[in-house]
């Protein structure tokens, strides 16, 4: 960009912090992304295979830099190191300007060839460290073509031509050679520079080397980032426009974090999903698809004082390094910025990533994103299976993942090419369009099912076959091969499969009916299997059914599900699984008799609240009303023998009334208690807290109760019971509230009227 000074070089600073953040975490994507450690079990039918990329980071160091712009700068570098695929990549990382005298020169190489395995991507993050800003008299020009020039040796020399070599150009100004004696006369420095420019990058289109240019600040000139990005070599990685090699342009820090992660997801086939940002303590949310195989969860923390914590879909903690359960761990980058955790074979849906940290260090936002990689298989079916020829044929194409599961949210593969073809003998080669648009012959829109329609021509005969590629960045490319065959003539059996998609539970068992019809004069035996699914996760029952001569009817057809334990911890919440049950005709060659897509939605199988809710409700509300009967049932009792209210007679073996006394509330028990007090010279009855020699209570059938040292006896209205040889106890008028009033003949109470009604001059004082 030529000399800068003053206001400009402030300008400049602030695009490179901006730079910076988006290369923080460079080195944290490559590296996690590649498989763990050694000790990583395989978790599927086959250990996924992540395929190398060999790539350059160029770093513009033309303008003066800050601490933190160096700083952020670093992080950056570091950020794309880490996020290949594979151990087996490589990657190069070096700064330039521009070589403005003798003794200066426009390349500095910082980070030589690494291997990006374990070792190696310990090794990013100090070699990254030498990236340095330019002083005024170091050279702070934009040598274009020197930085291509060295990102073209760098990925030729010595590598294998098969992997895809990507040359990342981070820069924030344009070409300016003018300070540069090696373009020749000064007046014409300029165009000697555009000359070079386009001569380097058609030396990069011949040896394969993408350009991806990220330009910073207020004002990089576009026109050239996209003139470079189509100079250089315009196959990607998979034959989609998404991996052609395009510039970008960042306005600010705000996007420089997930534009860096898109390009560089772009140009590695990867997949990429921005997450939630939220200063810690904090707790976001990241999904994973059910098509990855392997995939980097990359935190930037902002602070290297914060601590990740990664929990998966099952709120499971997991670790940073080794395995749990059937994933692999490998943690890169976690005593810096940014940091990433590599996952092989990651169980799908949403993760969770905790950020913690001490007063002090809360202040900046943690963001989490998310770059995968996975495959996508396709299940493919035609409709006849064994057309005749010039009858129009039905081909479907039905995603799924590598273990036979179904794909519905169609996020999973967006972008998603299909190219299909019919080729045999007789025919020249037809292309099936097939499509997910809900236009017949396809069903419904974004359901994973891709449909066409073929006419078998005229002249084809024996064998034919469809053929369909599945193309997707991210997503390993899939093509299934079908063979079916021309039928000379209507067959002499056909067998008509129906199987109802269902909702089930591990161990369950799905019927379906097979109509079978036998026009021939021999018997024919059939075969059925289960396709397109991982093994042992479905079977199928009768394996086989044998046709007699003329025989038709209709055969039961089972579906067994496979116990919880074959799923394992994919099983979750639950899952659709999808196959194929094909029958063919062992009799007449094996020749396809039916193909029936079978759609499951596997869920756990319910716990005992969950089958039986129903009879815990019935029985809490039997309890409730138990325990308010037994409550009703013991006050009902209490209120029964109250003692409150009865009305107690001392009287004479004479009859005659002594003192009247009223029972006042009874212990816990309902006894009242009371004695006698001046027996011989006045007597009276007197209550007792506690140890009374006398007690009484209410007798539910009527009347009451009276306890002696001697036992009980029941009182009556109107009878008496001795207390001692010359004193009686007798029952009077009943009080209660709400009970029976009982009356009985006596004398007249004597005595002048005390408040209790008593025969006595002391009256009553309880």
């Amino acid at each position: 960009m030529g000399r800068v000074t003053g206001r400009r070089q402030t300008g400049r600073g602030r695009a490179r912090r901006a730079a910076v953040s988006a290369l923080g975490g460079a080195a944290v994507l490559v590296s996690l992304l590649a498989p763990a450690g050694r000790g990583t079990a395989p978790v599927a039918d086959a250990v996924p295979a992540f395929p190398a990329v060999n790539y350059a980071v160029a770093v513009d160091e033309s303008a003066s830099l800050t601490p933190d712009d160096m700083k952020a700068e670093k992080a950056a570098a570091a950020r794309i190191a880490l996020g290949d695929v594979s151990s087996d990549s490589h990657v190069t990382v070096y700064g330039f300007a521009a070589a403005e005298s003798a003794d200066q020169r426009a390349v500095d190489p910082v980070c030589p060839r690494t291997a990006l395995d374990a070792a190696g991507r310990e090794t990013i993050d100090t070699c990254v460290g030498r990236l340095r800003g330019r002083k005024k008299d170091e050279g702070t020009g934009t040598d274009f073509p020197s930085a291509i020039r060295q990102g073209v040796h760098d990925l030729t020399d010595g590598t294998d031509s098969s992997q895809p070599r990507v040359l990342f150009l981070l820069t924030d100004g344009k070409l300016d050679v003018t300070g540069s004696p090696a373009y020749g006369d000064p007046a014409h420095r300029t165009a000697e520079g555009e000359r070079q420019l386009k001569q380097e990058l058609a030396n990069a289109a011949a040896h394969g080397v993408q350009v991806w240019p990220l330009g910073f600040g207020a004002d990089p000139d576009k026109q050239q980032l996209d003139r470079m990005a189509a100079g250089g070599f315009q196959k990607g990685c998979v034959a989609l426009p998404s991996a052609a090699p395009k510039a970008h342009k960042v306005s600010g820090s705000r996007d420089i974090g997930s534009t860096l992660e898109e390009i560089f997801a772009a140009a590695h086939c990867l997949r990429h999903e921005q997450g939630p940002s939220k200063r810690p303590p904090a707790t976001l949310d990241i999904g994973i698809s059910p098509l990855a195989t392997v995939g980097s969860i990359v935190v930037d923390k902002g602070d290297p004082a914060v601590k990740i914590t990664y929990y998966d879909p099952r709120g499971n903690k997991v670790p940073t390094h080794g395995t749990y359960e059937k994933s692999g761990f490998e943690l890169a980058g976690g005593s810096g910025t940014v940091e990433a955790l590599k996952v092989v074979d990651p169980l799908p849906g949403t993760w969770k990533v905790k950020a913690e940290a001490p007063e002090g260090h809360r202040s900046l936002p943690v963001a989490v994103s998310v770059l995968w990689q996975g495959e996508l298989r396709g299940a493919l079916t035609a409709d006849p299976p064994s057309p005749q020829a010039g009858e129009k044929v039905t081909v479907t194409m039905r995603l799924q993942t590598r273990e036979g599961y179904e794909i519905k949210d169609p996020r999973d593969y967006a972008g998603l090419r299909v190219a299909g073809r019919l080729t045999g003998a007789g025919l020249t080669p037809q292309t099936v369009n097939l499509t997910d648009d809900g236009t017949r012959p396809d069903r419904t829109a974004g359901d994973g099912f891709f449909a066409g329609t073929v006419q078998v021509p005229g002249s084809a005969r024996g064998t034919l076959k469809v053929s369909a590629t599945l193309t997707a960045s991210g997503l390993k490319a899939d093509t299934r091969d079908l063979g079916i065959d021309v039928a000379p003539g209507p067959p002499p059996v056909t067998a008509p499969l129906d199987l109802p998609a269902a909702d089930v539970h591990p161990g369950a068992t799905v019927t379906g009916t097979l109509d079978v019809h036998n026009s021939s004069t021999t018997a024919h035996t059939l075969h059925l299997s289960v396709a397109d699914v991982r093994s042992g996760l479905l079977s199928v029952s009768p394996a086989t059914v044998t046709l007699a001569p003329g025989e038709s009817g209709t055969r039961k057809v089972s579906i067994e599900v496979a116990p919880a334990g074959v799923f394992g911890d994919r099983l979750g919440d639950g899952l659709s699984l999808a196959a194929t049950v094909e029958v063919t005709d062992a009799t007449d060659g094996n020749r396809a008799l039916a193909a029936s897509p079978l759609s499951l939605r596997v869920t756990p199988e319910p716990g005992i609240w969950d089958q039986y809710w129903w009879a815990f409700v019935i029985a809490a509300v039997v309890l409730v009303l138990l325990v308010l009967a037994a409550v009703a049932w013991s006050r009902l009792r209490r209120r029964r023998r109250d003692p409150y209210g009865l009305r107690l007679h001392l009287v004479s073996e004479d009859g005659d009334l002594l003192y009247e006394h009223k029972a006042g509330r009874g212990n816990k028990k309902q006894w009242y208690e009371f004695a006698i007090a001046e027996a011989h010279r006045n007597p009276r009855l007197e209550k007792r807290n506690h140890g009374g020699p006398y007690a009484v209570r209410r007798n539910p059938e009527g009347g009451a109760v009276l306890r002696r040292q001697d036992g009980r006896t029941p009182l009556r209205a109107g009878s008496r019971v001795a207390l001692t040889e010359r004193l009686y106890l007798q029952l009077g008028e009943d009080t209660h509230p709400g009970g029976t009033q009982h009356r009985h003949t006596t004398a007249p109470t004597p005595g002048d009227g005390g408040t209790g009604g008593t025969g006595s001059a002391y009256g009553d004082y309880l």
